[in-house]
């Protein structure tokens, strides 16, 4: 375990985590006090959970009235009654909400179409502050519940929270920008930017990392820095992140050593299955109509509990007059074969097991364990088919003991405590579209000779080249600046107020992308087949004020008449868990800078559910 410093701070804070899962979520916090060790505690007591003593997750599900107002949120929205009460009200339930945040490359339709559709005139951003909104009264109750002086305590606290919001590992600035504007609305944090300063990000595998650094790393992972797979099985996504540690650090820190991996295979999709096997096998029986129902029965106890593929397994779902032996349904339980059971897990135990290997393949460093943590990580027949079939292949494979369902929002905690990682791993080739000297003899030039043209100072230029700024797996340190030179030219001096600099993303396999007419198209094999995908996308776009930089006149090539050049570099800071940008000039020899304003770009992709 690590050792943690005491906090400098100059006055008492108080950092806040939320891990909003698929299925189920969750809230760790610390108080930080000058001079005392911060602890990771986390929040155990929610409203229609009293009764269940240390329960540290609730249900991530919501109920609105037909007039769009929350009727009932988490463990309240599974008391006894409330699905009569939902009926009778015309309630609409918001399940699996977060799925619908998800970036939509690689995502496939599939996953689309196995989404609940979100309740009437309600955005994914409506939904997500409401619940945000509901797990800040909850941290808030059980704080002043349970400190000393806790109503003054948080008094002094409550308008300057830091708080952690993590994600999937596939999620980036778009999906981060969406989350922000829902805490905004959920009223975390003002929507300035002193507020966005008070929100980090995290992603579920970098949350992981920092629960296992606290709760049993392996030991060679921990004192020879041998390389670890942290593998996050979550209800909607499993999050695939490896890392060693830097044993050559003077302070604790940790390298990622492979681009992530986030997976649609989650808890979820097992019981989508399940859903889809008994649509079929019930399909000429009267209990078909109780076909949510006993999918519901499923989840909550015999997906639960599976651990023999050779052994029947029941689904009690009904009294014991509820018989129909031609489907083997006998005193309200339906019996399946454990094989069939066996293969609703099937598509998620291979997921791990192809990722852990692939992150073997590609690491920068050996990888020699595998710690599986989350929710879906509770499940023996998971976690010993991966212990099972990634033993052999040399890998020790452990699942911490203590609360594995808890690590993304303890983790994130640690994160923001402790930061233990310094250098990140990155998971496309990022770069820009722009114009570079044309080449007569060159002959991918004479290729698209009919994308030259003449620039304003009379150069014979050619548009549409791609370049990189940052390849694809590439290891960054958090201070690492990649610096790109640009420039504008025009006879206007009125056009140099601002600039707009896009940042594209190359998700496909080439080493060096050149053009953005090549390798335009590429596939994601997911659940049932496979989605065409664009490889070039824009990630977001920089806004820069150019008002105040140096302009001078500069003479035609033609030596008729003059034009304005004005010559700047973009900083992109990569390593961080958000991207940061600045554009930097010269006046004189003196280098000088300036913020920027980033503008992720909405998904574009063409299958939105």
């Amino acid at each position: 375990m690590s050792s943690r410093q005491a906090y400098r701070g100059p006055k008492r804070k108080l950092a806040l985590a939320f891990d909003v899962g698929t299925t189920f979520s969750g809230i760790s916090y610390s108080v930080l006090d000058p001079g005392q060790v911060p602890e990771i505690k986390p929040v155990t007591r929610f409203p229609a959970h009293e009764h269940i003593s240390g329960a540290s997750k609730i249900p991530t599900i919501i109920y609105y009235d037909r007039a769009g107002k929350v009727k009932a949120v988490g463990a309240e929205a599974l008391r006894e009654g409330i699905l009569e009460t939902a009926e009778d009200e015309e309630w609409t339930k918001a399940e699996w909400f977060k799925l619908h945040l998800r970036n939509k490359i690689g995502a496939g339709k599939a996953v689309g179409n196995d989404i609940p559709a979100l309740p009437l005139n309600k955005s994914v951003i409506d939904v997500f502050a409401d619940f945000l909104a509901y797990l800040f009264v909850c941290a808030e109750t059980y704080i002043k519940d349970t400190h000393a002086n806790g109503p003054t305590f948080w008094e002094s606290v409550k308008g300057e929270i830091d708080f952690v919001l993590s994600h999937p590992n596939g999620w980036e600035g778009t999906q981060q920008q969406e989350m922000r504007k829902a805490a905004a609305q959920a009223k975390l944090i003002p929507d300035t930017p002193a507020g966005h300063a008070r929100l980090t990000f995290v992603t579920e595998g970098e949350a992981s990392l920092h629960y296992s650094i606290q709760n049993g790393l392996p030991a060679g992972a921990m004192k020879n820095g041998d390389g670890v797979v942290i593998v996050d099985a979550g209800g909607g996504t499993i999050d695939i992140s490896s890392y060693c540690r830097n044993t050559a650090a003077s302070k604790e820190t940790f390298d990622e050593v492979a681009a992530p991996q986030c997976h649609f295979h989650g808890s979820v999709f097992v019981s989508i299955h399940a859903r889809m096997f008994l649509d079929n096998f019930l399909a000429d029986s009267p209990f078909h109509e109780d076909l949510e129902h006993i999918v519901r029965c499923f989840d909550k106890t015999t997906k639960l509990r599976f651990r023999d593929s050779k052994e029947f397994q029941y689904v009690k779902f009904g009294s014991t007059r509820d018989n129909d032996e031609k489907f083997n349904i006998r005193f309200g339980q339906l019996k399946l074969q454990g094989s069939d059971v066996a293969m609703f897990f099937e598509p998620s135990i291979n997921c791990v097991v192809k990722a852990v290997l692939d992150q073997r393949k590609n690491a920068h460093k050996s990888i020699s364990h595998v710690v599986l943590v989350g929710g879906f990580a509770a499940s023996d027949w998971l976690y010993t088919n991966i212990q099972s079939q990634l033993t052999p292949k040399g890998l020790n494979v452990i699942r911490p003991d203590n609360h594995v369902n808890k690590a993304v929002s303890d983790g994130a905690i640690s994160f923001y405590l402790d930061h233990f990682v310094r250098t990140r791993v990155s998971k496309v080739t990022y770069g820009n579209f722009c114009h570079i000297p044309f080449e007569p003899t060159a002959p991918d030039h004479q290729q698209r000779i009919k994308n030259t043209f003449v620039s304003v100072s009379g150069s014979k230029r050619i548009s549409d080249a791609f370049d990189v700024i940052l390849p694809k797996n590439t290891q960054v340190t958090e201070t690492k600046e990649f610096r790109k030179s640009y420039f504008r030219e025009s006879e206007n001096k009125g056009d140099f107020k601002s600039a707009e600099f896009y940042v594209w993303c190359y998700r496909g396999q080439l080493d060096e992308p050149k053009w953005k007419d090549q390798d335009t198209i590429g596939f994601s094999w997911l659940n049932r087949f496979a989605s065409p995908l664009e490889n070039y996308t824009k990630l977001c776009t920089i806004t820069v004020d150019l008002s105040h930089l140096p302009l001078q006149a500069r003479p035609k090539a033609t030596g008729r008449g003059t034009f304005f050049r004005l010559d700047y570099e973009i900083v992109l800071l990569f390593g961080l868990t958000e991207l940061k940008a600045q554009v930097a000039w010269k006046e004189k020899t003196i280098e000088k800078r300036s913020a920027t304003k980033i503008v992720y770009d909405p998904d574009t992709t063409n299958d939105e559910p």
